[in-house]
C-alpha cells in the first residue's frame, strides 16, 4: 500500500509544483514506484513532465463522473515516475461538484484502487483552499508544505495549519503534515536567513533540506523535463536528491513510542 502525499500551499509561486515533479523524480531515481497526480487546473506538473495540455485530462472525468483513473495514467522521462495529467477543463470540477453528495471524498475514492501499484503518490494541488485542495487533504495520508523564503511565509503557514486542522477534524483524522520545504532560498541575503530561522523555530518538522533560487530549476520546466534529466548536477537537483533522502529516511525509521499520559 502506498503513501499518498498532498503537496500544497495556497499561496502561488512558492515552488510548490516544481516540488512535485522534482521531488518525484528523486524518488523515482531511488527505485520508489511514484504516481503524481496533476490536480491543479493551470497544469503546470503536466507540463513540466512533456506533456500537452490538450492530450490528456483524465483526472476531471475521474472527479466529476468517477471514472477509473488507470487509462490517464502515462509514463514520463524518468524511469519509475508516472503522471496523471490535467488540462485547464480542471477548474470545472470546482462548481460542477459543488451540489454532490461527499464531493469532498471523490479523489479520495479514485486514487484508492491505485495504492497497491504505487510506492507513492504525491498530488499537485492548486495555489488555493478550494474544492480541489480539500479533495487532496482528504484522499491524502500526509502533507508537504513548500514555503518560499520570504517574509509573509509564516502568515500564509498559519492560514493553511488552520485549514489542515478543520480537515483533520472533520475529513481526515489520520491526516499528518510531514514537513515543510524551504524553497527559493537565496543565502547572500538576510531575509532569507531569518525567515528560515523563524520557520524552523515555529515548526520542528522543516526538512533539513533547502532548495535554492536556482536558474536551472526555472529553465527545466521548459523543456518538459525534471530537474534531475535536465541538469543532474544542478544545485537544485542535488537539492531535490537531499529531500528524497531526508523524506525515505524518515519513512523507513520506526515512529516513537507514544508516552501515556502525554
Amino acid at each position: 500500500m502506498s503513501l499518498v502525499f498532498a503537496v500544497v500551499n495556497q499561496k502561488g509561486g512558492v515552488g510548490k509544483t516544481t516540488t512535485a515533479v522534482s521531488l518525484g523524480a528523486a524518488l523515482a531515481g531511488r527505485g520508489q514506484r511514484t504516481l503524481l497526480i496533476d490536480a491543479d487546473p493551470q497544469a503546470n506538473a503536466t507540463t513540466a513532465l512533456g506533456q500537452r495540455q490538450g492530450e490528456a485530462g483524465g483526472l476531471y472525468e475521474a472527479l466529476v463522473d468517477e471514472r477509473s483513473l488507470d487509462a490517464a495514467i502515462v509514463g514520463t522521462s524518468v524511469v519509475g515516475l508516472w503522471l496523471v495529467p490535467t488540462t485547464p477543463h480542471l477548474a470545472g470540477a470546482e462548481v460542477e461538484l459543488v451540489s454532490v453528495m461527499a464531493r469532498e471524498f471523490r479523489m479520495k475514492r479514485i486514487l484508492d484502487p491505485l495504492r497497491d501499484r504505487f510506492d507513492i503518490i504525491l498530488i499537485d494541488c492548486p495555489p488555493s483552499l478550494g474544492l480541489l485542495t480539500v479533495n487532496a487533504l482528504a484522499a491524502a495520508d500526509e502533507v508537504i508544505i513548500p514555503v518560499q523564503c520570504e517574509y509573509l511565509a509564516l502568515e500564509g503557514l498559519g492560514h493553511l495549519s488552520h485549514t489542515i486542522r478543520l480537515v483533520q477534524a472533520n475529513l481526515n483524522p489520520a491526516l499528518h503534515i510531514r514537513g515543510i520545504v524551504l524553497t527559493m532560498f537565496d543565502g547572500r541575503t538576510n531575509l532569507a536567513r531569518q525567515v528560515e530561522e523563524e520557520v524552523r523555530r515555529h515548526f520542528d518538522n522543516t526538512f533539513r533540506a533547502v532548495i535554492p533560487r536556482s536558474v536551472r530549476l526555472s529553465e527545466a520546466p521548459s523543456h518538459g523535463e525534471p530537474i534531475q534529466v535536465y541538469d543532474p548536477r544542478s544545485p537544485g537537483a542535488q537539492a531535490y536528491d537531499e529531500l528524497a533522502d531526508e523524506l525515505l529516511a524518515q519513512l523507513r525509521a520506526p515512529r516513537a513510542a507514544e508516552v501515556p499520559g502525554a
